[in-house]
């Protein structure tokens, strides 16, 4: 069956903010940012991916694009499926803020429990993202399949085919502009790569 190519946004102009992104509007790459995916596009240049889709934020979207550059033939397709967590009323707070909160501690080591205020379980995300890498896989037998998405998206769907609990998913590290690798056969699914990085520019920048 299908080979996913699981890859991280890269760093976005939020960085400096310290605040939760989400699905805030228009938030695009930064210039780091943008090197990095133009890294990122040169390492699956040759490539011969299947099918390429991305989640519907700008810095998904313009992670894909610079990947969809090297690949004229291919459609980028936007699936909400591997959309951003919906924090809710957490979103565009200040982590620091959020830091404090008692919930907080229910994210880092019980996210199985939590239900953002206004937003889905952590459960529900990790649901939905699997849901849609099974789909796809079935929609791209034999396939290579590009996926950009979100640090907790992948972190969860990494988990998942792991055997790993949700409540230890936290404990997996997923880098901006980071390729992980998964495949699903007719056995059991195989994580070949996890956060690789190789690829990028030696600049380092805090996360978002």
């Amino acid at each position: 069956m299908a080979t996913f190519f699981l890859i991280r946004h890269a760093v976005n102009e939020w960085v400096k903010t310290g605040k939760l992104a989400g699905w805030t509007p228009a938030v695009h790459l930064n210039d780091l940012g943008r090197a990095q995916a133009e890294a990122l596009g040169q390492r699956l240049a040759e490539t011969k991916l299947t099918a390429l889709y991305s989640s519907p934020l700008e810095r998904t979207l313009e992670t894909a694009q610079a990947i969809a550059k090297h690949h004229p033939d291919l459609t980028l397709h936007v699936e909400n499926g591997v959309g951003e967590v919906r924090y809710g009323e957490w979103q565009g707070k200040s982590l620091k803020k959020l830091a404090k909160q008692k919930a907080w501690y229910t994210v880092q080591h019980v996210p199985s429990r939590m239900q953002f205020p206004d937003g889905e379980t952590m459960r529900g995300a990790q649901a939905r993202a699997v849901d849609t890498i099974e789909r796809l896989n079935l929609e791209h037998p034999e396939g290579i399949v590009a996926v950009v998405s979100h640090s907790d998206i992948i972190k969860m769907i990494v988990a998942h085919y792991l055997g790993m609990h949700l409540d230890l998913f936290q404990r997996l590290n997923i880098s901006p502009a980071s390729l992980s690798i998964l495949h699903l056969g007719n056995d059991r699914p195989m994580i070949q790569v996890v956060n690789d990085t190789s690829h990028l520019p030696k600049e380092k920048e805090k996360e978002n």
